[in-house]
């Protein structure tokens, strides 16, 4: 709803800056212009950021799992520099949907799936809806796989669905976030404590009411009932990054996962938030090449 008020982010406006900028493209696939960076050879890992973030929150990791894979890293549908799509593009089912056209066009079939937050739900949805990903490795980054507990839950739901029928709530929350304290203090719900670089990215992307938009209505569309319930059928090999200091997700959901999928593993990450391959993405990259039985190489250097 009101779509046509709120414009995709325009990349010419902030290429010049944009981490990894020279590895960017734009990818026509299902009724949707997407945002990608693609960086290495090898192998494909697919890397699905959460809610209100984008590719960009893969810099740090990007170069140092790109010696060992080809990296895919889109924008998700609606965030930053990817349109929104085709009605109910910015449901779990459309994103899953969304993804599968993607890396159809690319003609690529990802060996591993790295997912954050709503972006480990978009991978383990696709894994469970595609029988040639029954071999591939899902690693969730403080997954958001079942229904969050108490407020966070009406956050995603009710609330979400009053903010998206309101036409000036994006704007307004856009005009909001432009203020530093805004943006400070909602990193620092999330457990997490970002360098300048990262904060100044989720200040510009916050600061857009085209991709406020589309976050709003994202949370107003998602359902996790019907991935968790079928969580049970997944078979692949799974593991679970966990911040201990996550003030999204709770640490203990990943416990829950765990049981409802025996075959996962828990690596917790001590110290660090939901944010957590942000903070310290030598360490997630250290722990994600050790799920991979990969050794760690020297940083590739990318402009």
């Amino acid at each position: 709803m009101f779509d046509s008020l709120y414009p995709t982010m325009q990349w010419a406006n902030y290429a010049k800056t944009w981490p990894h900028a020279a590895c960017s493209q734009f990818v026509q696939a299902g009724g949707i212009r997407w945002h990608v960076q693609t960086m290495g050879e090898g192998p494909c890992l697919l890397l699905l950021h959460g809610t209100g973030s984008g590719s960009f929150s893969w810099r740090g990791l990007m170069p140092l799992l790109s010696p060992h894979f080809k990296i895919i890293a889109p924008d998700l549908p609606g965030h930053a520099f990817t349109t929104r799509g085709p009605e109910g593009s910015l449901s779990l089912d459309g994103m899953t949907e969304g993804i599968r056209a993607l890396m159809l066009q690319l003609n690529l079939t990802p060996k591993v799936i790295v997912g954050h937050s709503a972006g480990a739900a978009i991978a383990a949805n696709l894994i469970l809806q595609q029988r040639s990903l029954q071999a591939t490795r899902l690693i969730g980054l403080n997954p958001a796989w079942l229904p969050l507990p108490g407020l966070p839950s009406w956050i995603f739901g009710p609330a979400a669905k009053l903010a998206a029928i309101n036409p000036i709530s994006a704007w307004a929350t856009a005009k909001f976030a432009n203020r530093q304290s805004t943006i400070d203090k909602t990193i620092a719900q999330t457990g997490s404590k970002l360098d300048a670089e990262g904060m100044h990215l989720y200040q510009q992307v916050f600061s857009h009411s085209g991709h406020v938009h589309s976050v709003l209505n994202m949370m107003a569309a998602w359902q996790l009932l019907p991935l968790s319930s079928a969580l049970h059928k997944l078979q692949n090999p799974v593991d679970i990054l966990v911040g201990s200091e996550d003030g999204t997700v709770p640490p203990s959901m990943a416990d829950e996962a765990c049981k409802i999928m025996p075959q996962a593993r828990l690596h917790l990450q001590p110290m660090l938030g939901h944010l957590a391959h942000e903070e310290d993405p030598a360490g997630t990259a250290s722990l994600i090449l050790n799920i991979c039985d990969l050794a760690p190489a020297h940083q590739a250097s990318f402009v």
